[in-house]
C-alpha cells in the first residue's frame, strides 16, 4: 500500500519533504519528534548490505525521495509515521536497490580502512585504546603512506618507535600490512556490531577522506 501511495504525485513527495508540514507518530499515536534516528538499512538487489561496516544506511529522506524515484523496494517498516496534511506514509526501515550495484574490488584507502583492517587493534602491542596509525618504514627514509606501509598503532607503541624502523626498534607488527579486497573489510566487519563506534573515532572528522601518499 505504501509504494501506492508514494507513486501517486511528485507534490506529495514535496509536502513530505517538508519538514514544516510534518508531524511523527509511532503506531500508539504518540509523537515522535526525531525521525533522523529512523535510518534504513539499503541492500544491494541481491539482499546484501552495500557496505557491513560501516553499515550503509541512508537517512529517511533520501529513503522516501528513492522509493518515489521507484529505484528501491521496501523491505521493512518502522512503526513510525510520517504525517503530512493528506498523506501518512510508514518510514522504512529495509529497502533493497532494484539494480545490482556491482561493488568496489578494493576500498578507499582511508584511516577507518586502516583500522578496520587491523580488527581496531595497535599491531606492536595488541590494545584497543588510543589508536593511531605508524609508517611501518619510516617517512623520513622514503617510507610512503600506503596501505603496504601503514598500520594501526596505539600511541604509546607509535611514540616508542618514533621514526626507527623495525629492525631497529625491535618492534613489528603482528601481521605484515597489505591492501584488502572489500570483502575482506566486510568480513572483519562483521566481528562488530552495527552501531559500534570506537571512541578514538570520535576526535576525527575525515575518516572517509582518502589518506594523501
Amino acid at each position: 500500500m505504501t509504494s501506492v501511495i508514494l507513486r501517486g504525485s511528485f507534490k506529495v513527495m514535496q509536502r513530505l519533504m517538508d519538514r514544516r508540514s510534518l508531524t511523527f507518530l509511532t503506531s500508539d499515536h504518540s509523537r515522535f519528534q526525531n525521525p533522523e534516528s529512523c535510518p534504513a538499512l539499503v541492500l544491494n538487489a541481491d539482499y546484501r548490505p552495500l557496505s557491513y561496516y560501516p553499515l550503509s544506511l541512508w537517512a529517511w529522506q533520501d529513503t522516501l525521495k528513492a522509493v518515489f524515484l521507484d529505484r528501491v523496494n521496501i523491505v521493512s517498516e518502522y512503526e513510525t509515521k510520517v504525517h503530512s496534511p493528506t498523506t501518512a506514509i510508514s518510514l522504512p526501515s529495509v529497502v533493497s536497490l532494484k539494480k545490482y550495484v556491482k561493488p568496489p574490488q578494493y576500498p578507499a584507502f582511508t584511516r577507518f580502512n586502516v583500522f578496520l583492517r587491523d580488527g581496531f587493534t595497535c599491531q606492536y602491542c595488541g590494545s584497543d585504546q588510543d589508536l593511531t596509525f605508524d609508517h611501518v618504514v619510516p617517512r623520513r627514509v622514503g617510507g610512503q603512506t600506503t596501505w603496504e606501509n601503514v598500520v594501526a598503532a596505539c600511541s604509546p607503541c607509535n611514540l616508542k618507535k618514533g621514526g626507527r624502523l623495525c629492525k631497529e626498534a625491535s618492534m613489528f607488527p603482528k601481521q605484515k600490512p597489505r591492501q584488502p579486497t572489500v570483502y575482506e573489510l566486510h568480513d572483519i566487519g562483521r566481528r562488530f556490531p552495527p552501531n559500534f563506534l570506537h571512541e578514538s573515532w570520535q576526535d576525527y572528522l575525515y575518516w572517509d577522506s582518502e589518506l594523501q601518499p
